[in-house]
């Protein structure tokens, strides 16, 4: 991976996403059937805020003890709307950003995730952390490399 690829270069765009308008009760199907922190709330295409795993579980607030919390809970979450819970005014990025200004993004607000828009607003994708890790991972380093770095240590 290069630092000065564009993030368009390793962002997720196979998104599941959701509308402000849609029941909590979608959001935890998405978060229980899919290996996914971050779910995009969009309005048509146009990205509109975000929710994390960690917002859902939050407004769950860890009641699951009994049937009657179980039962509560369902009721709290066809009572409210995506709308009711998402974060807005998140950072945003776009497609040609280059990763290392996203990494600064992570590192100065600690987000997980960073939505990618083009010009017009548009969701094209997200990029995670779990995708720059990926693209660590997936980088190809050969035997002079590693020769070169035993020396320097």
């Amino acid at each position: 991976m290069n630092v000065l690829d564009p993030v368009k270069s390793i962002m997720t765009t196979k998104l599941i996403t959701v509308s402000t308008g849609d029941k909590l009760t979608a959001v935890k199907e998405i978060f229980d059937n899919n290996r996914i922190h971050h779910v995009p709330v969009v309005r048509y295409k146009e990205l509109v805020g975000i929710i994390s795993k960690t917002d859902f579980m939050h407004f769950l607030r860890g009641f699951n003890r009994n049937q009657e919390d179980r039962f509560v809970n369902e009721a709290r979450m066809r009572a409210y709307n995506v709308e009711d819970i998402m974060t807005k005014g998140i950072a945003k990025l776009s497609p040609d950003d280059r990763i290392n200004v996203a990494l600064e993004v992570f590192l100065e607000n600690r987000f997980h995730a960073v939505p990618v828009v083009n010009e017009n607003g548009e969701l094209e994708g997200i990029l995670t952390t779990f995708d720059i890790i990926k693209a660590v991972a997936a980088t190809k380093v050969t035997a002079q490399e590693i020769l070169e770095s035993k020396k320097q240590h």
